[in-house]
């Protein structure tokens, strides 16, 4: 069965950064788009990011974009989310999803428990 698995979040002081990864199995995952999405209490959930399958094109939420960097190894079969200048606004859980597709974030079959990130002082 597809399974994926976040690790890395934790309590970050604002302009701080993270790392979050998610590691995949299960699946052919060089095969698959893979994205980044996250939710605040309270809040609806939103993308954060989302990579191709082969790595060759992301996209990126408004919100976050040029602070965090999505990236996936193939090989170890990994996500990663580099997440630079945090906010106390990006404090939410982050999940990994799967896409249907090589590339797309309109449809997803699988996704993490979450990981916990909170900025703050």
């Amino acid at each position: 069965q597809v399974q994926l698995v976040e690790s890395g979040g934790g309590l970050v002081q604002p302009g701080g950064s993270l790392r979050l990864s998610c590691a995949a199995s299960g699946f052919i995952f060089g095969n698959y788009g893979m994205s980044w999405y996250r939710q605040g209490t309270g809040k609806e959930r939103e993308l954060v990011a989302h990579i191709s399958s082969t790595g060759g094109s992301t996209t990126y939420g408004k919100s976050v974009k040029g602070r965090f960097t999505i990236s996936r190894d193939n090989v170890k079969h990994t996500l990663g989310l580099r997440m630079n200048d945090l906010k106390p606004e990006d404090t939410a859980v982050y999940f990994c999803a799967k896409s249907t597709r090589w590339f797309g974030y309109q449809d997803y079959d699988a996704w993490g428990q979450g990981t916990q990130v909170t900025v703050s002082l």
